[in-house]
Protein backbone atom coordinates (compact mmCIF):
# COMPACT_ATOMS: atom_id res chain seq x y z
CA UNK A 1 0.00 0.00 0.00
CA UNK A 2 1.28 3.84 -0.66
CA UNK A 3 -0.65 6.91 -0.77
CA UNK A 4 1.07 9.92 -2.46
CA UNK A 5 0.07 13.50 -2.50
CA UNK A 6 1.86 16.33 -4.96
CA UNK A 7 2.51 19.16 -2.72
CA UNK A 8 3.74 21.45 -5.40
CA UNK A 9 5.51 21.04 -9.01
CA UNK A 10 8.11 24.12 -10.34
CA UNK A 11 10.77 24.48 -12.43
CA UNK A 12 9.11 23.17 -15.75
CA UNK A 13 9.02 26.76 -17.70
CA UNK A 14 12.39 27.92 -16.84
CA UNK A 15 13.68 24.52 -17.48
CA UNK A 16 12.80 24.46 -20.76
CA UNK A 17 14.56 28.18 -21.88
CA UNK A 18 17.45 26.74 -20.06
CA UNK A 19 17.49 23.68 -22.49
CA UNK A 20 18.10 25.98 -25.57
CA UNK A 21 21.58 27.59 -23.77
CA UNK A 22 24.21 25.02 -25.53
CA UNK A 23 22.82 26.43 -29.36
CA UNK A 24 21.56 30.00 -28.42
CA UNK A 25 18.93 28.79 -29.99
CA UNK A 26 15.70 30.66 -27.81
CA UNK A 27 14.57 32.37 -30.80
CA UNK A 28 13.33 28.45 -31.73
CA UNK A 29 10.90 28.40 -28.47
CA UNK A 30 7.58 27.89 -29.21
CA UNK A 31 6.38 27.58 -25.61
CA UNK A 32 3.97 29.96 -24.18
CA UNK A 33 2.89 30.58 -20.82
CA UNK A 34 1.45 27.15 -18.99
CA UNK A 35 1.93 25.24 -22.14
CA UNK A 36 4.99 23.88 -23.78
CA UNK A 37 5.43 23.73 -27.66
CA UNK A 38 6.02 21.42 -29.95
CA UNK A 39 9.23 22.33 -30.78
CA UNK A 40 10.09 22.74 -27.62
CA UNK A 41 8.73 19.45 -26.72
CA UNK A 42 10.68 17.52 -29.57
CA UNK A 43 14.15 18.98 -28.33
CA UNK A 44 12.90 17.85 -25.22
CA UNK A 45 12.31 13.91 -25.97
CA UNK A 46 15.29 13.98 -28.38
CA UNK A 47 17.53 15.08 -25.61
CA UNK A 48 16.21 12.68 -22.67
CA UNK A 49 16.14 9.85 -25.34
CA UNK A 50 20.26 10.72 -26.07
CA UNK A 51 20.97 9.91 -22.48
CA UNK A 52 21.24 11.39 -18.86
CA UNK A 53 24.21 13.63 -19.94
CA UNK A 54 21.75 15.46 -22.40
CA UNK A 55 18.85 15.62 -20.61
CA UNK A 56 20.13 18.39 -17.64
CA UNK A 57 17.27 20.58 -18.61
CA UNK A 58 15.30 17.87 -16.49
CA UNK A 59 17.09 17.92 -13.28
CA UNK A 60 15.41 21.95 -13.27
CA UNK A 61 11.68 20.56 -12.97
CA UNK A 62 11.04 19.41 -8.90
CA UNK A 63 8.18 17.92 -7.71
CA UNK A 64 7.49 17.59 -3.94
CA UNK A 65 5.16 14.70 -2.61
CA UNK A 66 4.34 13.65 0.73
CA UNK A 67 4.42 9.44 0.48
CA UNK A 68 3.21 7.06 2.97
CA UNK A 69 4.87 3.62 2.18
CA UNK A 70 5.87 0.30 3.76
CA UNK A 71 9.62 0.03 5.40
CA UNK A 72 9.80 -2.46 2.52
CA UNK A 73 9.00 -0.13 -0.10
CA UNK A 74 10.99 2.82 1.10
CA UNK A 75 14.17 0.27 1.95
CA UNK A 76 14.15 0.08 -2.58
CA UNK A 77 13.34 3.33 -2.57
CA UNK A 78 16.50 4.71 -0.43
CA UNK A 79 19.17 3.52 -3.05
CA UNK A 80 18.18 6.44 -5.09
CA UNK A 81 19.80 9.32 -4.30
CA UNK A 82 21.08 11.64 -7.40
CA UNK A 83 18.16 14.25 -7.88
CA UNK A 84 16.28 12.89 -4.65
CA UNK A 85 15.87 14.86 -1.04
CA UNK A 86 13.92 12.94 1.69
CA UNK A 87 12.97 14.05 5.11
CA UNK A 88 10.98 11.49 7.20
CA UNK A 89 8.42 11.20 10.69
CA UNK A 90 11.25 9.71 12.94
CA UNK A 91 10.48 5.99 13.78
CA UNK A 92 13.04 6.31 16.55
CA UNK A 93 11.53 9.24 17.86
CA UNK A 94 7.99 9.23 17.69
CA UNK A 95 7.03 5.44 17.34
CA UNK A 96 5.50 5.88 21.15
CA UNK A 97 3.47 8.24 20.05
CA UNK A 98 0.10 5.91 19.58
CA UNK A 99 -1.15 2.46 19.79
CA UNK A 100 -0.32 0.41 17.44
CA UNK A 101 -3.14 -0.77 15.10
CA UNK A 102 -3.25 -2.85 11.56
CA UNK A 103 -3.78 0.79 9.54
CA UNK A 104 -0.74 1.16 10.52
CA UNK A 105 1.16 -1.15 8.40
CA UNK A 106 0.90 -2.75 4.59
CA UNK A 107 -1.21 -5.71 5.02
CA UNK A 108 -3.66 -6.12 1.98
CA UNK A 109 -2.34 -9.32 0.49
CA UNK A 110 -1.49 -10.99 3.72
CA UNK A 111 -3.74 -14.37 4.06
CA UNK A 112 -5.97 -15.25 7.17
CA UNK A 113 -2.67 -17.20 9.12
CA UNK A 114 -0.41 -14.29 8.88
CA UNK A 115 -2.75 -11.80 9.54
CA UNK A 116 -3.25 -13.37 12.52
CA UNK A 117 0.41 -13.65 13.21
CA UNK A 118 0.45 -9.46 12.47
CA UNK A 119 -2.29 -8.97 14.80
CA UNK A 120 -0.20 -11.07 17.64
CA UNK A 121 3.11 -9.13 16.95
CA UNK A 122 0.68 -5.69 16.96
CA UNK A 123 -0.55 -6.69 20.56
CA UNK A 124 3.31 -7.55 21.83
CA UNK A 125 4.33 -4.41 21.00
CA UNK A 126 1.02 -2.27 22.19
CA UNK A 127 1.95 -4.58 25.34
CA UNK A 128 5.36 -3.24 25.62
CA UNK A 129 4.22 -0.04 24.54
CA UNK A 130 2.13 0.31 27.68
CA UNK A 131 5.54 -1.18 29.74
CA UNK A 132 7.26 2.31 28.61
CA UNK A 133 4.51 4.44 29.22
CA UNK A 134 4.06 3.48 32.36
CA UNK A 135 7.70 3.09 33.71
CA UNK A 136 10.15 5.65 34.87
CA UNK A 137 13.20 3.73 35.14
CA UNK A 138 14.91 5.33 31.64
CA UNK A 139 17.10 2.33 31.58
CA UNK A 140 13.87 0.03 31.80
CA UNK A 141 12.34 2.35 29.34
CA UNK A 142 15.25 1.87 26.87
CA UNK A 143 14.79 -1.88 26.94
CA UNK A 144 10.91 -1.77 26.47
CA UNK A 145 11.67 0.72 23.40
CA UNK A 146 14.24 -1.90 22.17
CA UNK A 147 11.22 -4.21 21.68
CA UNK A 148 9.12 -2.66 20.08
CA UNK A 149 11.95 -1.37 17.29
CA UNK A 150 13.54 -4.77 16.80
CA UNK A 151 9.95 -6.16 16.42
CA UNK A 152 8.92 -3.90 14.63
CA UNK A 153 7.59 -5.49 10.81
CA UNK A 154 8.83 -4.08 7.90
CA UNK A 155 5.15 -3.71 6.71
CA UNK A 156 4.90 -0.48 9.21
CA UNK A 157 4.16 2.74 7.16
CA UNK A 158 6.42 5.17 7.25
CA UNK A 159 5.45 9.11 5.89
CA UNK A 160 7.66 11.18 4.11
CA UNK A 161 8.40 14.50 2.23
CA UNK A 162 10.25 13.82 -0.82
CA UNK A 163 11.57 16.48 -3.44
CA UNK A 164 12.47 14.77 -7.21
CA UNK A 165 13.68 15.93 -10.46
CA UNK A 166 12.00 15.08 -13.45
CA UNK A 167 15.29 12.86 -14.32
CA UNK A 168 15.29 11.41 -11.25
CA UNK A 169 11.02 10.17 -11.64
CA UNK A 170 12.01 9.42 -14.93
CA UNK A 171 15.01 7.02 -14.16
CA UNK A 172 13.23 5.79 -11.48
CA UNK A 173 10.42 4.44 -13.80
CA UNK A 174 12.16 3.35 -16.19
CA UNK A 175 13.92 1.02 -13.94
CA UNK A 176 11.20 -0.28 -12.12
CA UNK A 177 8.34 -0.61 -14.98
CA UNK A 178 6.63 -4.32 -14.61
CA UNK A 179 8.13 -4.82 -10.94
CA UNK A 180 5.99 -6.78 -9.00
CA UNK A 181 5.43 -4.70 -5.70
CA UNK A 182 2.03 -2.81 -6.17
CA UNK A 183 3.63 0.32 -4.72
CA UNK A 184 5.71 0.96 -7.73
CA UNK A 185 3.13 0.30 -10.11
CA UNK A 186 0.95 3.07 -8.26
CA UNK A 187 4.39 5.40 -7.71
CA UNK A 188 4.72 5.30 -11.88
CA UNK A 189 1.22 5.85 -12.12
CA UNK A 190 1.35 9.23 -9.72
CA UNK A 191 4.32 10.29 -11.96
CA UNK A 192 2.37 9.54 -15.33
CA UNK A 193 -0.68 12.24 -13.75
CA UNK A 194 2.27 14.67 -13.09
CA UNK A 195 2.36 18.35 -15.34
CA UNK A 196 3.93 17.55 -18.41
CA UNK A 197 4.53 13.82 -17.40
CA UNK A 198 5.76 13.21 -21.11
CA UNK A 199 9.19 14.38 -19.67
CA UNK A 200 8.90 11.38 -17.08
CA UNK A 201 7.21 8.30 -18.58
CA UNK A 202 7.43 7.12 -22.09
Amino acid sequence: MITLKTLEVDGIGPAIHAMRNPYDSWEKSDTKTGKIGEKDRELSERLSNAGTEHCKHLRMCLVWVEIWAPLYWWKEFDTYRTGVEKLSCSTMHTIMNKEFSDADFSCDHLEKIAKNQLNATIKTMNAYRSYYMDETDPEKKKGYWWQIIQLLPSSYNQRRTVMLSYAALRQICKQRKGHRLDEWRDFIDWAAGLPESWMIVD
